[in-house]
């Protein structure tokens, strides 16, 4: 198997807590929606996450397609060894800003904001969710929240070298989000609690800065 994809799902899993911080609070509003319309609880949230997870999906196939046509038009291979380099140090940002040693991540999050005022309005004629499958455009519209953790996993979609092998990171790092979505969706708040324990940040972000420097060290060798 790919490095990448086990890489990707390893953020996904490990940035967990950034996830929770993130869409906690929708988890929320689709559990307090489920009392009203007799479904389970857990239908909704799982359908949810489907949705956020496919949107990743479609985000890594895009921008993997897109670079990698890039790289052959330009016939450059060093670009893509660049790209890599610029992925794993925002993968280093990412392990920052994970333990809260430094917040620079939140600067490159404003830059989806501006996209977001145009998407978030549409999911406001999707609630109350009326079924479980609402849920499913419900979560793929908030795919598209400006984050982080997202943003510097795409940047490893953007070097994956195929629109496939993209989406296959963006699938990865969505299915590592989704243990961490479900339980706390559903209450499991003891999971909660443990997912945002310092020490537990604290491990997360340094085996993902480990990783994000061993990235940047093999993409180096690669230009010597």
């Amino acid at each position: 198997m790919n490095i990448d994809f086990i890489g990707a799902f390893v953020v996904g899993l490990m940035g967990a807590g950034h996830c929770i911080g993130m869409c906690g609070g929708i988890s929320a509003v689709i559990s307090m929606n489920s009392v009203k319309t007799g479904y389970p609880r857990w239908l909704f949230i799982l359908l949810y996450n489907v949705g956020r997870i496919v949107s990743y999906t479609i985000f890594g196939f895009i921008i993997g397609g897109l670079f990698v046509s890039i790289a052959s038009t330009s016939e450059s291979y060093s670009a893509l060894v660049y790209l890599r380099i610029f992925a794993g140090l925002l993968m280093c940002l990412l392990a920052l800003y994970i333990a809260n040693w430094w917040k620079g991540l939140v600067y490159i999050e404003v830059i989806g904001k501006k996209l977001w005022q145009y998407i978030s309005p549409l999911t406001k004629p999707l609630l109350p969710l009326k079924s479980p499958f609402h849920a499913i455009p419900f979560g793929f519209l908030w795919g598209w929240l400006p984050c982080g953790l997202v943003y510097s996993t795409l940047s490893w979609a953007a070097v994956s070298g195929s629109a496939l092998n993209g989406s296959l990171v963006m699938l990865a790092f969505g299915l590592g989000t989704l243990p961490a979505m479900f339980l706390v969706g559903i209450g499991a708040h003891t999971f909660h609690t443990l997912i945002n324990h310092k020490l537990t940040k604290n491990i997360s972000a340094t085996l993902l800065l480990i990783y994000g420097i061993h990235t940047v060290y093999i993409a180096l060798q690669q230009l010597i």
